[in-house]
């Protein structure tokens, strides 16, 4: 690389182990530092330098300008294990044109923990939970499953713990991961429906061996309705599960669920994939906060839900810039909002809308002829006591519209 060319910042993996663990790559970039960026327990690891030591702020991004602002220097920054996984490498690469930096990793925390457990790192669930709620490893119990997880201290530790109580998996084993890599490191075996210690040292990551008989979320579309708490304003479950096959979530896509009621279906579509989006809109203030409630006991903490009618919340300018790749309408379905959800939707869009009454019906009825789509009528029924013998209890039919905007 010619010289002009030459990256001024280094992103540098750091660990435990200091400069002990460092490649000579690293250390030469070390040493002809001219400024040397990193968290307090990052720092305190560093021998005597020639370059100027500084301490990344809290919050991450009040050290973004600073650092920008030492562009042309020989500047490295101390990032922990690998930059590139679950680590700060991608909130500065995005910053800076290609040329501009480099990075030379060290092993992840989660490389050093599969290596102290002889785990198959690669059959392991990795989740960064650091600034997350720990609910998120919700999804991922499963009687057997094996799950590698970095929580911010030992008191978040303590809260996992009470969680996995809660959800029915107390008696999962948990490992005590701290200060991988070092002099402080230690690994320690614990019960979840144990006393936890009160000594867990910073930083700590839990091996997770799941057991116990809480419910598994299965990974298919219609969880049992006993997983969310409801007044019955709910879409059942076979008819959600059918209702997500239509909405067909895919990776990254936000949804628009209209009258979300217990937010199901919104809740299933974030748990299709954890990057999925979606934005729950609810008039009935209780059950809006019902749908949050919902969202976080089944480990999807990023469902936003808006208090308010449909067309208010169609009208507020914030939400037409996040306009959605698909739409379920669950409640309060009417001519006025298709019109304004119709005006509104980007080509591509797919719009899912159920209706139980005869008004409904006739008006999913009428937009199916004048923009497409697909109409179906759903009957379900089950078998009920019809006095000492059993019969077939039919539910009220759903005629469900599809279409492609």
């Amino acid at each position: 690389m010619a010289e002009e060319h030459a990256p001024w910042l280094t992103l540098l993996g750091w660990g435990e182990s200091g400069t002990a663990g460092l490649t000579a790559a690293s250390r030469q970039a070390l040493d002809t530092a001219e400024v040397v960026f990193g968290a307090q327990r990052h720092l305190r690891l560093l021998p005597p330098l020639a370059a100027e030591v500084r301490e990344w702020p809290v919050p991450f991004a009040d050290g973004i300008p600073p650092l920008l602002a030492e562009r042309g220097r020989r500047v490295v920054m101390l990032v922990s294990g690998d930059p590139f996984w679950f680590g700060a490498g991608f909130s500065l690469a995005r910053q800076l044109y290609d040329h501009e930096w480099r990075a030379i990793p060290a092993p992840s925390t989660f490389s050093l923990a599969a290596s102290r457990l002889g785990w198959p790192l690669q059959d392991c669930t990795c989740l960064g939970l650091h600034a997350k709620p720990l609910t998120r490893v919700r999804p991922y119990l499963q009687r057997g499953r094996r799950l590698l997880v970095l929580v911010k201290n030992g008191d978040a530790v303590i809260e996992m713990a009470g969680w996995l109580e809660r959800f029915g998996f107390g008696a999962s084993r948990l490992h005590l991961l701290e200060a991988l890599g070092g002099d402080r490191e230690r690994v320690r075996r614990v019960q979840a429906g144990d006393a936890m210690p009160g000594d867990i040292a910073h930083p700590v990551a839990v091996g997770l061996e799941v057991a116990g008989d809480g419910p598994a979320l299965p990974l298919t579309p219609g969880l049992p309705d006993e997983l969310f708490d409801h007044d019955g304003q709910i879409t059942k479950q076979a008819v959600r599960a059918m209702t997500l096959a239509a909405l067909a979530p895919r990776a990254g896509e936000r949804l628009w669920d209209i009258g979300t009621g217990s937010g199901s279906v919104a809740i299933e579509w974030l748990l299709a994939h954890p990057e999925n989006q979606a934005v729950a809109v609810e008039r009935d203030a209780e059950r809006a906060t019902r749908a949050r409630r919902n969202a976080d006991n089944l480990g999807v903490d990023w469902l936003e839900v808006i208090e308010g009618s449909a067309l208010d919340v169609l009208n507020d300018q914030a939400l037409s810039e996040q306009l959605p790749d698909a739409v379920f309408i669950g409640g309060g379905l009417s001519h006025p909002l298709l019109e304004a959800l119709w005006q509104r939707l980007p080509a591509g869009a797919r719009l899912v809308a159920n209706a139980v009454t005869l008004e409904s019906e006739a008006l999913l009825a009428h937009w199916q002829q004048q923009a497409g789509g697909e109409l179906l009528r759903l009957e379900l029924s089950t078998a009920a006591p019809i006095g000492t013998r059993r019969g077939w209890k039919a539910s009220y039919p759903i005629v469900q519209w599809r279409v492609t905007r």
